[in-house]
């Protein structure tokens, strides 16, 4: 069951991830990269499977680890793992992204869509750990 949880942990956040990027949000944030498109707002150029492999490795690792924490703090429950999961997200990987952004020099769209993405990914996976 623990592997499962990790998998689908690692899904909800994906998914969270494309619900984010797919939104409104996807011109500004394609803007802040620096991504040229079309006059419909498409990126000229394909995108490649890399970012979506290291992604979806990433998103392996993240669930491990806080499936690991989650055991050892005794998080227990949906609504639990949820709240732990914005935890993690919002004090832990929201601030490092703001971080190395700022030092980059990034945009503070950047900073602000890729923060969102950072806080509301781990908060689904947390709730769908929790669920197990």
């Amino acid at each position: 069951m623990g592997l499962l949880s990790v998998i689908l942990a690692a899904l909800g956040g994906f998914f969270m991830g494309a619900a984010i990027y797919m939104s409104p949000l996807s011109k500004p944030w394609m803007k802040a990269v620096g991504i040229a498109c079309d006059e419909d707002g498409k990126p000229q150029t394909a995108p490649t499977a890399m970012p979506f492999i290291v992604n979806g490795i990433a998103l392996l690792i993240v669930a491990g680890m806080m499936r690991h924490v989650f055991a050892m703090a005794g998080i227990d429950g949906a609504g639990a793992g949820l709240i732990a999961g914005f935890g993690v997200g919002i004090f832990l990987i929201a601030p490092w992204i703001a971080t190395n952004y700022t030092y980059a020099k990034r945009p503070l769209a950047l900073i602000l869509i890729d923060g969102l993405y950072a806080a509301t990914g781990p908060a689904v996976m947390g709730l769908i750990l929790g669920l197990f």
